[in-house]
């Protein structure tokens, strides 16, 4: 008569696995978000109530706040890129993320691009003229990588500001960015269940997707029409390319931290980690909410 099946704590055993713990002594499982949500929907709100009173307040007063975090975000990916041993010039890349966005408020779309050739070819220089590396082509280029996704890519957000009606178009590209964080949220917690790049950031679904491209052409729409008295498929637009780059923007610096091994860019933010955490999706939907609404959107 053959002996009787190991049971599962049998084979747990077996395989020198842990038992169960007890109902009094098990931890609580992770939340399925991987984050604390009311700490993180609080410091949310109080960053979005911090924009919006620096909007109203003075306009300027939201330049000073968009450069300050830019240079916040671009420490924080100095620091990340560090971990991989790239070092790139520190002084010139914050210059260039503290001054950029304020150049670009002042002087326009025209000004940008030969304020970007010069902030490149300051830290191109830089680490030429120090040259105590052998490693100064990475950093060099690690450095000018700083400058073309934090403060190029943020300096939108000061030119959207910049037209008569520009409160009106930051609370256009902050509600309808934060649509895509919500819907997408919402809709994959409750039914995602294939993930879009496991590999990258294994908790982003299709179905999240979904939720974020619904409530961004909603969001679109209402905004556009409402807000700034435009037609409503050019919000329906504008919600369906933020959401494409909001999720990309969101990937990319997925990728960076998997690359880099870390989990946050920092600590900074309780229940958000670093500001480059929360700046990563509204990065890549500024430019492309300045080139709808300039086209759209008189």
């Amino acid at each position: 008569m053959s002996a009787a099946a190991p049971g599962p704590a049998s084979r747990r055993e077996a395989r020198g696995a842990t038992p169960a713990a007890t109902p009094e002594g098990a931890a609580k499982p992770p939340p399925k978000a991987g984050r604390n949500l009311p700490m993180a929907i609080g410091v949310g709100v109080l960053l979005g109530g911090l924009v919006l009173v620096s909007v109203l307040v003075r306009k300027e007063a939201f330049v000073v706040l968009v450069a300050a975090a830019s240079v916040v975000a671009a420490v924080e990916l100095l620091n990340g890129l560090s971990k991989a041993k790239v070092h790139p010039p520190t002084i010139p890349t914050l210059l260039a993320a503290a001054a950029i966005p304020a150049v670009a408020y002042a002087w326009g779309p025209r000004v940008l691009a030969p304020a970007l050739v010069v902030a490149t070819l300051t830290i191109i220089t830089w680490v030429a003229v120090e040259a105590d590396s052998p490693a100064s082509l990475r950093d060099a280029a690690g450095g000018v990588l700083v400058v073309l996704y934090v403060p190029a890519l943020a300096a939108f957000a000061t030119l959207l500001l910049k037209p008569d009606d520009g409160v009106a178009r930051i609370v256009t590209f902050i509600v309808v960015t934060i649509s895509s964080d919500i819907g997408g949220y919402a809709v994959g917690v409750v039914a995602g269940k294939h993930p879009m790049a496991p590999t990258v950031s294994p908790k982003k679904s299709w179905e999240g997707f979904a939720g974020s491209f619904v409530s961004c052409v909603v969001a679109g729409s209402l905004c556009v029409a409402l807000a700034l008295d435009g037609a409503w498929w050019a919000g329906a637009l504008l919600g369906a390319l933020v959401v494409v780059a909001a999720t990309v923007g969101d990937l990319c610096e997925s990728m960076i931290k998997r690359d880099l091994g870390i989990k946050d860019m920092s600590n900074l933010i309780p229940g958000h980690g670093g500001l480059m955490d929360r700046l990563d999706s509204l990065l890549l939907a500024a430019p492309v909410t300045w080139a709808v609404l300039t086209l759209w959107v008189s």
